[in-house]
């Protein structure tokens, strides 16, 4: 790299690392934690990318955006911050910087992208106006989630926010697919026009499209499960989509599965599917996100609080078990769990034996995905890791993702495989084909807590 990088930032260990990898690889670096050193800076015109904290001692690095593109419109500026929510992506895109990225940052896909930044310094990148954000802070937000996955699918509502292009959602039933598109709506320059929601039922009747367009007056349609509706409705979409005029929505839909995939299976019509999938966003189960379990449940028992709940507060097993419970039904199911758990609980700690009475009386939540235990574990698999490349957009994942993915793989197999064997080790590396103390070693390095169980079925 070539070029002079500005960090401000008031973390001096982080301003540290900044300044040997950039010193390294080959730029010059002036580093500050004040962020009016960084706008003298800036002001002399010094620096040809700036990378800036949002939270700093004397002011907000969001607040400084504006001034540095009335100053230096060609000067990128790679916003990083511990306030990872949606509503700091939002802001930064609306603030209009050149990237955002969620501490802990990865330093090799930071340094990737400020390499990116160098040489693209001299193309100021073209935006249209953009709204301005409402005053809703980010508690009022129903996306909650700090993961990598959810942060990369911050990045992508930011992205798609302000364009015209229909969206397109996907993901399984209770990740939040409709509070999605209701955040893209009321965060965009559409969201004083109406927000409406549609289903194959209101486009029934031949005047139901002509109906639904009268009331959505511009703003934004989302059509809820796309490939539940009939191809002849779906006919009406296509024609609705192509309807010229000065109101015309934007137009969203959702949808379980993949798709493509269902569209290959004569379940959409293609036409459909290539007016839809003009931006395309896939929704991370409950699943993928497992460190997001502890942050949603202290947001849904502070919200069950607020509304009048007891003050309640999962007990340390409880909440391991909450971690390792499956969530078929995703968020919608964990907030349903803990407003009950909220109300019910004999004490302000909810205990773990409350927790089993209420996850072992959830009814039984069938495969999502159409084909459900029909589908190959390769098939399913290859499916995930497409996912989780789509939510880095153009940018490649963080490096180590090899060693990632089999530590992923590998511990829910081991621990399936322990609570099939009733914990017993012997039984375990038998039924997995490895040695023993191998097995000791693996549930060592992965951390895997070993509990008597009850054998399965």
């Amino acid at each position: 790299m070539d070029g002079t990088v500005l960090v401000a930032d008031d973390d001096r260990t982080i301003r540290t690392v900044l300044t040997q990898a950039l010193t390294r690889a080959g730029c010059k670096v002036h580093a500050t934690s004040s962020l009016t050193t960084l706008m003298r800076w800036v002001g002399e015109g010094k620096g040809d990318v700036v990378i800036s904290d949002v939270v700093m001692p004397d002011g907000n690095g969001l607040e400084m955006l504006p001034k540095i593109r009335q100053d230096r419109p060609d000067l990128p500026v790679i916003v990083i911050s511990a306030q990872n929510t949606i509503m700091t992506a939002i802001q930064a895109a609306e603030a209009e910087a050149y990237d955002y990225l969620p501490k802990p940052f990865d330093l090799p896909d930071l340094m990737k992208r400020t390499a990116k930044a160098l040489d693209n310094r001299n193309r100021a990148p073209k935006r249209e106006d953009v709204a301005t954000i409402g005053a809703d802070g980010p508690d009022e937000l129903p996306l909650v989630g700090k993961t990598p996955a959810m942060q990369a699918l911050y990045r992508l509502v930011a992205r798609v926010m302000n364009t015209d292009l229909p969206v397109l959602i996907s993901g399984e039933s209770g990740t939040g697919k409709s509070l999605i598109a209701r955040a893209i709506h009321d965060f965009s320059d559409r969201r004083t026009l109406p927000f409406i929601t549609v289903t194959g039922a209101d486009l029934s009747d031949l005047e139901g499209p002509a109906r639904v367009l009268a009331r959505v007056k511009g703003g934004t349609l989302l059509i809820d499960e796309i490939t539940d509706i009939p191809d002849e409705i779906q006919a009406r979409v296509v024609r609705m989509m192509d309807i010229p005029g000065e109101h015309v929505p934007r137009f969203m839909a959702t949808s379980q599965g993949d798709l493509a995939q269902a569209m290959d299976e004569g379940r959409v019509r293609q036409d459909l599917y290539y007016r839809l999938s003009g931006a395309t966003i896939n929704v991370p189960s409950l699943r993928e996100r497992v460190e997001d379990i502890a942050l949603l449940t202290e947001h849904f028992l502070a919200r069950a609080e607020r509304e009048g709940a007891p003050k309640r507060w999962l007990s340390k097993d409880a909440a391991e078990l909450f971690r390792a419970y499956s969530w078929p039904g995703n968020v919608r199911q964990l907030e349903n769990s803990v407003r009950r758990l909220s109300l019910t609980s004999r004490a302000e700690e909810i205990s773990r034996t409350e927790v089993e009475a209420v996850l072992g009386n959830q009814p039984d939540t069938g495969p999502i995905l159409r084909g459900g235990d029909a589908e190959k574990l390769g098939t399913s698999v290859a499916r995930h890791l497409r996912r989780y490349f789509d939510l880095h957009g153009n940018m490649l994942p963080p490096p180590g993702l090899y060693a990632r993915i089999l530590k992923e793989v590998e511990a829910p197999l081991i621990e399936i495989a322990l609570e099939a064997t009733g914990g017993n080790q012997a039984k375990c590396a038998d039924l997995l084909g490895i040695n023993r103390n191998t097995l000791r070693k693996k549930i060592t390095d992965l951390d895997i807590r070993v509990t008597r169980r009850r054998k399965l079925m």
